[in-house]
């Protein structure tokens, strides 16, 4: 019985895999390879501590979702009585995500696009990148939360599978690799500490959690379930992020990576054509669960925040994802990256949001009204500890953007 209990619950597993389709995109194996590539194996534990903060606040964020069946941006509305305050939040908010995920969206279809190009190479790049953002609009218009989490489940074992395969291929040192696990702060490089964490805890990941969780689960006995699903999920999408970071740092120590692409390429004389080619597809994969999921996410968050209905076949909901994914197209087709001012814009919303949101996430999670759900004492310090450590790390991120 127990067996079946299990199984039935790995069934289940939906949104904390949306999440991992979030996070893990070719910013992500850009920021991975680079760092294995400088630093080696030294920042595992960088990776293992950003992986076990992520599970902390998309537990609580999941929670949020299914109790109060609500997404965080609705209960941020609800639970602020401060007109002023909910006007600099939204503010903010919509700064940090809407306009950033405009500035990276550009990045997503592009990054995808070039993993992809290693198979097709007489494609134009562009040519795919547009394809990949048709594909993003006609499966986000179809306005089913189920068609859209099975499709990214599947690209996030994918990305897995492709990742961890060629980790085994590049046979590392597992010794160097169980010692990368232990925190040194002796010569670290805190730009690099800052751009793993970045890339892992992602702020507009609390709301698309926390809106999809409430799809997904109608009980509050399903929290056992979206519990496992936030565990099992993000602790797999944190060892591909790992596994990145030991492929680069196993093949292509002293190599400069500006791409995602460039691990690709590097692996291919090391490897051969099927590493390569198995990097490529891992690439192509998480280029496009980015393009889909960051529209996704702006439309929730901002229809949350704003107070607009939050249902996907509405008319502001599809508005919200179509200019996302528009103006990265729009980026595609004249031929431009994303301007640098955008950029720079979204960066530093994003640096100053992950420690606000993170906040009022505590504050939601400890309201009245969650009742016998609300954070308990070794949540709460969790919590608190995590978010200390964000508050510095986004001190560091602002005065590295600066």
């Amino acid at each position: 019985m127990e067996k079946k209990n299990w199984l039935h619950r790995l069934k289940n597993i939906g949104p904390g895999a949306i999440v991992v389709a979030a996070f893990i995109g070719p910013g992500t194996i850009t920021v991975c390879s680079s760092t294995g590539a400088s630093y080696g194996y030294t920042l595992l534990w960088v990776l293992l501590f950003a992986t076990i903060a992520t599970i902390i606040f998309q537990e609580m964020a999941a929670r949020l979702g299914i109790v109060t069946k609500m997404g965080f941006g609705e209960n941020i509305r609800e639970k602020i009585s401060s007109r002023t305050i909910k006007a600099i939040v939204s503010v903010i908010v919509v700064m940090a995500i809407f306009v950033g995920n405009i500035a990276y969206e550009t990045g997503n279809m592009t990054g995808g696009a070039m993993g992809i190009a290693t198979l097709l190479p007489h494609v134009p790049i562009s040519s795919i990148a547009i394809v990949m953002g048709i594909i993003a609009m006609i499966l986000l218009f179809s306005g089913s939360y189920q068609y859209i989490e099975k499709f990214l489940t599947a690209l996030v074992f994918v990305m897995a599978f492709t990742f961890i395969l060629t980790t085994f291929l590049s046979k590392p040192d597992w010794s160097q690799i169980i010692a990368g696990f232990i925190p040194s702060f002796y010569d670290v490089d805190w730009l690099s500490v800052v751009g793993l964490v970045g890339t892992t805890v992602v702020p507009y990941n609390l709301f698309l959690h926390s809106s999809s969780a409430a799809q997904r689960w109608q009980h509050k006995e399903d929290l056992k379930d979206a519990r496992l699903d936030t565990v099992l999920s993000i602790g797999l999408g944190g060892i591909v992020s790992m596994c990145i970071v030991i492929v680069s740092a196993t093949n292509c120590a002293g190599i400069e990576i500006e791409s995602a692409n460039d691990l690709s390429l590097a692996l291919q004389p090391i490897l051969g054509n099927f590493a390569s080619y198995l990097v490529s597809i891992g690439l192509f994969a998480a280029g496009l669960t980015s393009t889909i999921t960051a529209p996704l996410a702006t439309a929730y968050a901002t229809c949350g925040i704003l107070g607009i209905d939050q249902d996907m076949k509405s008319i502001q909901f599809r508005s919200i994802w179509f200019i996302v994914i528009v103006c990265g197209m729009f980026f595609i087709l004249v031929n431009q990256s994303t301007p640098t001012e955008l950029i720079l814009i979204a960066q530093v919303a994003n640096a100053i949001i992950l420690p606000i949101m993170a906040i009022f996430l505590m504050y939601c999670m400890n309201h009245p009204q969650l009742g016998q759900y609300r954070n308990h004492l070794l949540s709460n310090l969790a919590g608190i500890m995590v978010l200390f450590i964000t508050i510095v790390l986004c001190i560091q991120n602002i005065i590295k953007i600066i």
